[in-house]
């Protein structure tokens, strides 16, 4: 089990990664039958769901989980999404999804992300979330975080 210590009132990892590393991940996913139609082409809306995944990894890699910074009072809402799809997803197909967090200053932080069937790209996506308050309040991203 990690131990953590409060840090600006979110919990972090004793060693999350600190470096340029910690803004990249890869993970992977196996496309489910549930996330297809009737010809085996996954739906459009699940590449959102994927890239979900991977920001949540990605965050954590950092050291830090969405819980732990609820628990501070710092919530993450999508502000914006876009999605190109280059080419379809299959049933049981192996993906990889990459996310990469930019450089953030303010309320908000943007990923960017690419998934992968072998050595083709299928999609890219983008996210803006923004900081808010219980209240849904803009607030600034803690330090800590950025």
């Amino acid at each position: 089990m990690i131990e953590a210590s409060k840090v600006n009132s979110v919990e972090v990892a004793e060693s999350p990664e600190t470096d340029t590393a910690a803004n990249n991940i890869e993970i992977e996913v196996r496309v489910r039958y549930p996330e297809c139609d009737p010809m085996n082409v996954v739906h459009h809306a699940v590449y959102p769901v994927w890239m979900e995944m991977a920001r949540t990894e990605l965050l954590r890699k950092r050291g830090f989980t969405y819980r732990n910074i609820e628990v501070a009072g710092h919530f993450f809402a999508v502000a914006k999404l876009n999605v190109k799809y280059l080419k379809p997803a299959f049933y049981d197909d192996l993906l990889t999804i990459k996310a990469e967090i930019k450089p953030t200053a303010g309320v908000k932080i943007e990923h960017l992300y690419e998934i992968h069937r072998g050595n083709e790209i299928i999609c890219r996506g983008e996210t803006t979330v923004v900081c808010v308050d219980r209240n849904g309040k803009l607030q600034p991203i803690p330090e800590i975080l950025r």
